[in-house]
């Protein structure tokens, strides 16, 4: 059985990390062309592309993986691991279920066949999760909390468009599957299931036919006649959002192409935008959170690194340091002076 539908964000792994007595952070990297490009080239470029890529993005990716370090430090001294852990278990239940695969052995099996390694998959899981854990609990559990309620209803004022409850679409699906097919053979079938739709079949007896969504290994439209829920225009992404925003109840899209197939949409029914805000102490607090996310985690990582000492090897150091802005801790400063006052009083 061939894991299917599955993919992996690449990590290029070109450094080491220790850490001394008190705990601060020296980054050192050997051979980084040839990690670097090994790395790109197994997400499908070729050796001259990969050569090419490594070398235009050598101080972006130093940069991103000297922040990686320091968040995944923060995550153990925040005692994240066993939590984070468990997080990893239940990511990989939830990818076996959704394949219809009934264990983690037989998951593992099924990722082997498709040339994923599953310890691979599950440290690329645990990185991303502790990096973003770190950031929640450290940067965005403090900013969300730390709005006072008059900055809460002055923002809400201000903002009133933002608390209207937006316009919504009840959708359907049909869902076809290109894995092991031949993919023209499948997009010819869902322009011809667009064409009876439009034509007036019914669109549910068509999804049940049909439709190859499934769930615990079962297709689902059978029961529930393609149905997929209701959903605010806002959260929709941009390409589902530019078919569907005019299309009325009762419209059909064309074929949508996915990563895993070809989706058709219907719209069952929209729900107008309402016309006067509503206020909720948390969708302000997220609205607000979300303006200033950015540049909250991108302070809190400032003073990682201004914590840390960090060693750029002098090769790289010339495009790496500018993104890093490390600044000497005032605490250091400090030292510097006392040490100048020290020896001034031991003159004779």
């Amino acid at each position: 059985m061939k894991f299917k539908y599955f993919a992996i964000a690449a990590l290029f792994a070109f450094a080491s990390l220790t850490f001394n007595a008190s705990m601060r952070s020296l980054v050192s990297f050997f051979n980084i062309e040839s990690v670097m490009t090994s790395s790109l080239k197994q997400s499908g470029m070729t050796e001259q592309q990969a050569l090419e890529e490594a070398n235009k993005r050598q101080a972006e990716l130093i940069a991103t993986l000297i922040n990686e370090k320091l968040l995944l430090q923060k995550g153990k001294e925040l005692d994240l691991a066993n939590e984070i852990e468990a997080e990893v278990n239940r990511r990989m239940l939830q990818i076996a279920e959704g394949q219809g695969i009934k264990s983690i052995e037989k998951l593992y099996e099924a990722m082997r066949q498709s040339n994923l390694n599953p310890e691979d998959v599950r440290r690329t899981m645990r990185t991303e999760m502790m990096k973003q854990a770190v950031l929640q609990q450290e940067v965005d559990r403090k900013v969300y909390l730390g709005f006072s309620s008059e900055e809460v209803k002055k923002y809400y004022d201000a903002h009133p468009d933002k608390f209207r409850k937006p316009e919504s679409v009840k959708l359907s699906e049909i869902y076809l599957l290109i894995a092991g097919k031949d993919e023209a053979a499948v997009k010819a079938r869902a322009t011809e299931l667009v064409t009876q739709a439009r034509a007036g079949a019914d669109f549910g007896a068509l999804a049940a036919a049909n439709s190859e969504r499934e769930k615990n290994g079962e297709r689902t439209a059978p029961k529930d006649k393609g149905a997929v829920g209701e959903f605010d225009l806002p959260n929709l992404r941009e390409d589902l959002l530019a078919v569907l925003k005019d299309l009325k109840p009762g419209g059909i899209t064309d074929p949508i192409r996915t990563d895993e197939g070809y989706q058709i949409l219907r719209v069952d029914a929209r729900t107008p935008a309402g016309s006067t805000p509503t206020f909720n102490d948390n969708r302000v607090r997220e609205a607000m959170l979300m303006e200033r996310q950015p540049k909250e985690r991108e302070n809190y990582l400032q003073s990682l690194r201004n914590e840390a000492f960090i060693k750029v090897t002098d090769a790289y150091r010339a495009g790496v340091d500018p993104l890093l802005k490390i600044q000497a801790p005032v605490a250091a400063k400090g030292d510097d002076k006392e040490k100048k006052d020290e020896k001034k009083s031991k003159k004779p």
